[in-house]
């Protein structure tokens, strides 16, 4: 049986966040266009379906994970911020994500019933949302065993 952990990271996650467009389960508020997704950043993300894979990301985190929260999740997608001035020396500093962001996906994540709270340690993926990732990990696996791409390998 395949699960989440035989298929590549990228390539999951995108056949995630194909599948959570196509059911409408995930959809981004109308605040997320202006949004940036953190304080080093300087204007909101240009993708089209950024909510979308950013919700299948963070389903594959919290399923890899474990039980996890918000914090644990703004400081896994946070970045470095460097100085506002670019000819300051001064060593640059992490900086977490936007947790409005990553709060609003885990609620439509538990909405849908992928994510169920785990008493006090955060988020945990629930039986319907470890089927989920594990049945899209057989159909990437597949799509991977394409002829065109045995010369690669």
């Amino acid at each position: 049986m395949t699960t989440l952990y035989d298929a590549p990271a990228d390539e999951l996650i995108e056949a995630a966040a194909e599948d959570l467009a196509e059911e409408d389960a995930i959809e981004a508020p109308d605040w997320a266009e202006f949004t940036k997704t953190g304080i080093d950043r300087e204007l909101p993300p240009e993708q089209e379906d950024f909510w979308q894979r950013r919700a299948a990301s963070v389903l594959r985190k919290v399923a890899t994970n474990g039980p996890v929260g918000v914090g644990a999740l703004r400081t896994a997608y946070g970045s470095s911020k460097k100085g506002t001035n670019r000819y300051q020396v001064r060593p640059p500093h992490k900086t977490q994500a936007s947790g409005n962001i990553i709060r609003t996906i885990l609620q439509q994540l538990e909405d849908v019933g992928y994510i169920e709270a785990a008493g006090g340690e955060g988020r945990r993926v629930s039986a319907e949302g470890r089927a989920f990732l594990d049945d899209l990990a057989g159909d990437v696996l597949q799509d991977l065993d394409r002829p065109e791409l045995e010369r690669y390998a």
